[in-house]
């Protein structure tokens, strides 16, 4: 349970040093973009060989499928409920967002890493080995998402102690999160474990369709195509080892 808690809290807190970075380095735009489309590839490739791969494998296409479009279904609809509220720029860096607009940015950052640090808890019940492919990819995938919120928010004249205690609040967060994917699908049936995993993987790659890549694309321009490519081919190594 206690390794559970630390890799979920390790992914977390990339969030945490996105901001850190963000408040103490000027960092340039293309920079965060170029990140930020590393980070995409390498989700990609943990929701693809890590999450959906192995959910066919042990659930079933059935179980996987219907995880897998209710994973991306649930998440459009819930951002799109806290985007009219200014969530929609918790990745972006160059727009400022209003006052009102904070509490929804933390809770689409939160949205986020739920699903997430819950199939990292859940990586750990088969064999008592975290997944490293999943927490490499939510670890650098959080990272320009740090930077990115943070920016936006500075902009808006949050203070920097209230930025860096909501985004500490996220770490909590992942790692509970984390706790829960283990104490609650051990000993879960073959296909709700794919299932849930493929629920995640949906839910990521919807996330990435409507937060990452275009954030990644307009601070970065077309060489952010190269970056994704990169990531993407990090996380098939990251795979076969």
């Amino acid at each position: 349970m206690w390794n559970a808690v630390f890799w979920g809290g390790v992914s977390g807190s990339a969030v945490l040093l996105g901001a850190l970075a963000a408040i103490l380095i000027p960092i340039k735009k293309n920079i965060i973009g170029y990140i930020m489309a590393f980070g995409t590839g390498v989700l990609i490739g943990a929701a693809a060989y890590e999450l959906l791969a192995d959910s066919v494998s042990d659930g079933g296409i059935w179980a996987t499928g219907i995880g897998f479009i209710a994973g991306a279904a649930v998440f459009t609809a819930l951002d799109f409920l806290i985007s009219k509220k200014g969530a929609d720029k918790r990745k972006r860096s160059n727009n400022s967002s209003s006052k009102e607009a904070g509490l929804a940015i933390f809770i689409g950052t939160v949205m986020d890493a739920i699903p997430e640090s819950i199939m990292i808890g859940a990586s750990l019940i088969s064999g008592g080995s975290v997944s490293w492919l999943l927490v490499i990819a939510i670890f650098i995938s959080n990272i320009p998402e740090g930077l990115s919120s943070t920016t936006g928010l500075l902009k808006s004249d949050y203070s920097k102690k209230k930025i860096m205690l909501l985004w500490f609040s996220v770490l909590i967060i992942s790692a509970l999160s984390s706790m829960s994917g283990y104490l609650f699908l051990d000993h879960a049936p073959d296909y709700v474990l794919a299932a849930m995993a493929a629920f995640a993987g949906g839910g990521i790659i919807a996330m990435i369709a409507s937060t990452m890549m275009p954030e990644a694309y307009e601070d970065g321009g077309p060489i952010t195509g190269l970056f994704t490519a990169a990531g993407l081919l990090i996380s098939l190594v990251l795979d076969s080892m």
